[in-house]
């Protein structure tokens, strides 16, 4: 078999996306990260999905991620051109932007799943943890300050050089993140209600490449 024909061209349809359930979708980011882990990513011919997607996409999941250039989401999930969305800024919190492109995603585009992910040493949640203020970063850091309120009854040193104690924030940042979506966007939470959109939370290890879903 040649190099050529051994690459995968497949894109997702509208009818492969329409078959598709939540839990589905959320079993083959589990498979492609666990292809991630072991270094055997689906071999891609990306430039004949960039022509096959050039009328139309049809993505199953959108992905809220750090921008934490640690963190490649599309190659995380081992996915390729057209297949998720991905919403990216510094500690994976929700305003109005990210909110109304997570809604374009799902209740116009047909994606079925959500994934909030947080990540290991996240430097976003640090920042918050030791109240930085600089610039524009003192607002962001604000979104992620309930997730150190959360995590005040950790039983341990409450400081960035405990990486077990940032994990814990980065953990609650996503919880609340979910929170704050359901709260904040009743069009999300009409669609996880009627079972049309399952919602999840994430942590990526940096040191690892593995994700963990969170309960």
């Amino acid at each position: 078999m040649s190099e050529e024909t051994s690459l995968s061209k497949e894109v997702l349809t509208s009818e492969k996306q329409a078959s598709l359930s939540p839990e589905q979708i959320l079993q083959n980011l589990k498979e492609g990260n666990k292809r991630f882990v072991n270094n055997n990513l689906t071999p891609r011919d990306y430039q004949a999905q960039v022509k096959a997607t050039t009328s139309g996409q049809y993505p199953e999941a959108v992905v809220i991620s750090c921008i934490d250039s640690r963190v490649p989401v599309e190659q995380v999930f081992d996915k390729g051109v057209g297949d998720i969305f991905v919403a990216r800024v510094a500690g994976n919190f929700v305003n109005e932007d990210i909110l109304g492109s997570t809604e374009y995603g799902t209740a116009v585009a047909g994606s079925k799943v959500i994934v909030v992910m947080g990540h290991k040493s996240c430097g976003a949640v640090k920042a918050a943890i030791d109240d930085v203020q600089m610039g524009n970063i003192t607002a962001m850091l604000s979104k992620i300050k309930p997730a150190v309120e959360m995590t005040a009854d950790y039983d341990g040193e409450q400081s960035t050089d405990n990486d077990d104690y940032v994990t814990e924030v980065v953990k609650n940042n996503v919880i609340h993140t979910i929170q704050q979506m359901r709260k904040e966007s009743p069009a999300i939470a009409e669609l996880e209600k009627n079972g049309d959109v399952k919602i999840a939370g994430a942590f990526y290890d940096l040191e690892t490449g593995k994700v963990t879903f969170l309960d």
